[in-house]
């Protein structure tokens, strides 16, 4: 910690510094971009270099509250770079003191690789398409002569191939054609994979199946317009599309209810601090609960901090087909810029993001993260039988979503942080695009590790299973976790204790160990499970200040025991993992349960999530603990889901259980409103949306009247 110390007390920016956001979390500015890439490169003018990543070292925990709580100094501006050097194996990675213009770390790791950038992926398909035995075996698959110009190709992580390791920087191409640049080439896969060397720019091998099947001659499966109109279009209607889709706006007339100040979000008593990096995308940090004046501590920190899609054939070469698309592309990397599509609707707030390109100048994705509001239906609600139900009370929400779209080659990743007013967190993920194909022969029998989707198309079973990172602060620092299990009496129907045999409770068991705190979902018991503060206990109830985990999308891992998937995505073979948080010099621990380098990782070694649990005996209770958990769904492919994915819904939430005194939303104004005593004096009450007052709103009939 001496070093961190030490740059904590220099508050003196060095001259040519670019200006310090406000706020510590605050994302890398592009000038400080810019001044990272210049120093690093002062460091290498002998070497010719290409920049993979320049971030924000976040400040590690302990100085963020001294700063923000004690009135301490404000943490150091730190920067982590990684760099490929011509020549040289693995990554040069270091760091950077931003404020004082100073290289303070700097070494070549080898035995890894860095996370694969949009420019190497785009580099790929050059190379596939000026390569003379890629060019053969196209045209042996029955593409013709001079035609290269209609090859596209997914570059993919290789995730790891004992050929080679992680000595050379690799990816594999998965091989399609088009007919037309604007077809969609995933209905004409072809049967070979070429490996591309990345640093060499060649290809270096091509994996060949010893039963050739030829390029499909079916018409191309396409959904953009033109191919709509073609397929449904009629005299009639020539678009194609329904006619019955009429237009839904949503209005606020008097503006958001949120509050943004650079990038420390204030909603319905919410406050926290929205980051972004190449690798999570999207991480909230620093939120708190401000009820009534009294503002409480909720979690340090909250991201997805891993994912990995394993596919499940047995087929050679499909088992490198397990992309851990955080750590091998990045979700801050691979994000969308929502300005070029609807994405959102409403009164909305973008945020930018911005990266190094390959010479280390800023780059920039506009509208990288969406914030706006939608209704929330109701809040709560009550009416009286005794008066035929004129008596009521009736409270309507809204909801706060952060949200950002990030595409990882064939799929797109939806992520809704959503906030509800009542205290509840939820993360909802929408899975859509287009299904990772391969080819089949007509009359073949593909077996039960797919489906075939489209003529010529197999579209292998998969999984999604997501990595949820929180670091809780619930009315503190110190946090512990557990589970919450539904059981029935333990006594007999007929006993004193349980007579007529309907008494059930639940069974909170609290994790004293890492070793505990690797769990699984139990749907027999409706498993949840509790973080909490065994510090605060609640006036009523007398249970402590809890965030419960409500996730039910929770498939099992399906890759066996000592496969190269459960090697290399250790964290995904268990629904929890709890462990003791601790800070490192420079704040980088505990992030990242697949390791800091994930790409052709063999698996093999501690890193990571296996680093993390070691021997299972370190406390875990009643301390500074992070909690991961494993989410996702399986998926087995069908024709719907062919030419583009319908988005596949999916969600978890956290809710607040014995932090606040009473419900959280009765100060939030009711929509309609009538006590017994107004309704007996024919009173209106409080009425904001009845028809004869809400203006927006109006009868279906009078639409089909018109």
């Amino acid at each position: 910690m001496e070093r961190l110390a030490q740059l904590a007390l220099q508050t003196t920016a060095a001259v040519g510094a670019p200006p310090a956001p406000a706020h510590p979390l605050d994302p890398l500015s592009p000038q400080e971009i810019k001044s990272v890439s210049n120093i690093v490169r002062n460091n290498y003018k002998n070497k010719s270099i290409i920049f993979n990543t320049v971030t924000l070292r976040e400040p590690i925990k302990r100085a963020y509250y001294e700063w923000k709580e004690k009135n301490g100094p404000k943490p150091p501006r730190i920067a982590y770079f990684v760099i490929v050097a011509e020549g040289d194996e693995g990554v040069h990675e270091g760091l950077v003191d931003i404020s004082n213009q100073e290289l303070i770390e700097f070494k070549n790791t080898t035995g890894v690789q860095p996370i694969l950038t949009p420019y190497d992926l785009q580099k790929t398909e050059n190379i596939v398409r000026n390569d003379p035995e890629v060019i053969r075996q196209c045209e042996l698959s029955g593409l013709p002569k001079g035609q290269m110009d209609k090859i596209y190709c997914d570059a993919w992580t290789i995730g790891y191939d004992e050929r080679w390791g992680a000595g050379k920087r690799l990816q594999q191409a998965l091989m399609y054609y088009r007919s037309d640049e604007d077809d969609s080439h995933y209905s004409h896969p072809f049967d070979f994979c070429p490996i591309v060397d990345m640093n060499a720019g060649k290809v270096i091998s091509i994996d060949i199946p010893q039963v050739r099947r030829p390029l499909s001659k079916f018409k191309h499966s396409s959904f953009h317009p033109k191919h709509i109109q073609e397929k449904f279009g009629t005299k009639e209607n020539p678009s194609g599309y329904r006619d019955d889709n009429t237009i839904i706006n949503i209005t606020q007339p008097n503006g958001v209810s949120f509050k943004l100040d650079g990038n420390v979000m204030t909603w319905s008593n919410f406050k926290f601090h929205i980051g972004f990096n190449y690798r999570e995308g999207i991480v909230l940090s620093d939120m708190t609960w401000n009820g009534h004046g009294k503002p409480r501590s909720l979690f340090h920190r909250i991201s997805l901090c891993e994912m990995v899609v394993p596919y499940g054939s047995p087929d050679f070469p499909h088992q490198r087909k397990h992309a851990l698309d955080i750590g091998e592309y990045g979700a801050g990397n691979c994000t969308n810029p929502l300005a070029l599509g609807c994405d959102c609707k409403g009164v909305i707030h973008y945020m930018d993001a911005h990266f190094p390109d390959k010479d280390g100048e800023a780059t920039t994705v506009k509208n990288a993260v969406c914030i706006h509001e939608e209704d929330d239906g109701l809040l709560f609600k009550h009416s009286d039988f005794r008066d035929d139900f004129q008596t009521n009370v009736t409270t309507r929400g809204k909801k706060l979503i952060v949200s950002q779209i990030f595409t990882a080659a064939n799929y797109e990743y939806c992520l809704y942080w959503i906030f509800r007013q009542d205290g509840t967190i939820k993360l909802e993920v929408r899975l859509t695009g287009i299904l990772n194909t391969y080819i089949c022969g007509d009359n073949e029998d593909i077996g039960p590790w797919g489906t075939k989707v489209y003529p010529n198309v197999n579209a292998h079973n998969h999984q999604h299973l997501f990595s949820l990172r929180l670091h809780p602060r619930i009315d503190g620092d110190n946090n512990s976790a557990g589970t919450s299990d539904a059981r029935p009496s333990p006594f007999p129907t007929g006993s004193n204790e349980n007579m007529y045999g309907n008494a059930f409770y639940c069974d909170k068991q609290t994790f004293k160990t890492v070793k505990d705190g690797v769990t699984n979902l139990d749907g027999a018991t409706a498993r949840t499970w509790d973080i909490f503060n065994p510090n605060s206990i609640h006036p009523y109830s007398g249970k402590p200040a809890t965030y419960k985990l409500v996730s039910t999308f929770c498939s099992p891992l399906l890759a066996q025991e000592g496969s190269l998937v459960r090697k290399r995505a250790p964290w995904a073979a268990n629904h929890t993992q709890v462990i003791p948080y601790k800070d490192d010099q420079y704040g980088y621990g505990l992030l990242y349960p697949s390791g800091d380098h994930v790409a052709q990782w063999s698996g093999d070694g501690k890193r990571g999530m296996r680093e993390w649990i070691g021997d299972g005996k370190a406390s875990i209770d009643n301390t500074d603990i992070v909690f991961f958990h494993t989410f996702g769904i399986t998926h087995f492919p069908a024709p719907e889901d062919f030419p583009v994915m319908p988005t596949e819904i999916f969600d978890l939430q956290l809710r607040p259980r014995n932090i606040h005194l009473e419900n959280p939303v009765l100060d939030v104004r009711p929509s309609y409103a009538r006590t017994t005593k107004e309704v007996k004096a024919n009173a209106v009450g409080v009425d904001t949306c009845s028809l004869t007052v809400d203006k927006s709103s109006r009868l279906a009939t009078e639409c089909v009247q018109k």
